[in-house]
């Protein structure tokens, strides 16, 4: 009787772990080095299905949707409402996908009109705590980490059959419910789950470029100095050209669209001079 318990309980675990699940979190980020009381909130979603997981930005998800609508309804970017896009921007701009079987973490990222795809090469190297608390309606253990230059709390339950978390965090012993660095820079805190159909697709406008990750913090590095030179580049690769709104106002002068696109890369460079990696 004891056998067939355990084998139950297992096969419970399992079919468990086999559902597609999406985990809500709520991100506060201080992302200008400057201005720390500019403090960002917004939510992402970390899906997990049998397979893998995937982390991403909760309005990233919301634009792709409404972009997509418009461009296979055959309208295009005239139909599209600048202010409900601007409502939408994020700063949580990339996306982590975590593959179960062989614990590889992929991170995506847009750099100009392309996408930079690049497999993390750091471990992250827990250190166990004994420490217990309790947040919302999980008991939760405490563990830290050094990672890309931040010193990290991170608070997992073992009440829910999953070793993982929020951006590149996992490989605890159970679903990371909190986790946030020593300067109160970056936090990521659960807020709820549901069960959904399946993981998502997300909307890839222009080339996938696979690269090692030094290539892409280069990339990077290149891009704030010289962010017209991203756009430009690569004929198009399918990136949907800037949303106007639907109240009309003609056509804009191409080198006037050019510089406020300058301007504005060059402001999000600023207002993201404090980035959740810093090595």
């Amino acid at each position: 009787m004891k056998k067939i318990g355990i084998l139950a309980l297992a096969l419970l675990m399992q079919h468990i772990s086999a559902q597609n699940n999406r985990f809500v979190y709520q991100v506060t980020m201080k992302p200008d080095a400057e201005n720390k009381t500019d403090i960002k909130t917004e939510n992402a979603y970390l899906d997990i299905s049998g397979e893998k997981s995937l982390f991403y930005s909760e309005n990233r998800y919301k634009r792709d949707s409404i972009l997509q609508k418009a461009f296979q309804g055959g309208v295009g970017r005239a139909s599209i409402n600048r202010e409900q896009m601007e409502g939408l921007r994020s700063n949580i701009n990339y996306s982590v996908e975590k593959d179960k079987s062989s614990q590889a973490i992929s991170f995506k990222d847009r750099i100009g009109r392309d996408i930079y795809v690049y497999e993390e090469d750091r471990p992250l190297n827990w250190k166990m705590s004994s420490e217990t608390t309790k947040i919302g309606e999980y008991k939760v253990q405490k563990a830290t980490t050094d990672f890309a230059g931040r010193k990290w709390t991170a608070w997992f339950t073992t009440d829910l059959p999953y070793q993982d978390g929020p951006y590149k965090f996992g490989g605890l012993p159970g679903l990371i419910v909190k986790v946030e660095d020593d300067k109160g820079e970056y936090s990521f805190d659960l807020m709820k789950n549901y069960k959904i159909a399946e993981l998502v697709t997300l909307n890839q406008f222009g080339n996938t470029i696979k690269v090692k990750r030094a290539d892409y913090v280069k990339q990077q590095e290149k891009f704030k100095k010289d962010p017209m030179s991203f756009m430009q580049s690569g004929g198009g690769g399918g990136f949907p050209s800037p949303p106007r709104s639907s109240g009309g106002g003609g056509n804009q002068n191409p080198a006037d669209m050019r510089k406020r696109m300058e301007e504005r890369a060059k402001e999000e460079a600023k207002r993201n001079s404090n980035p959740i990696e810093l090595q």
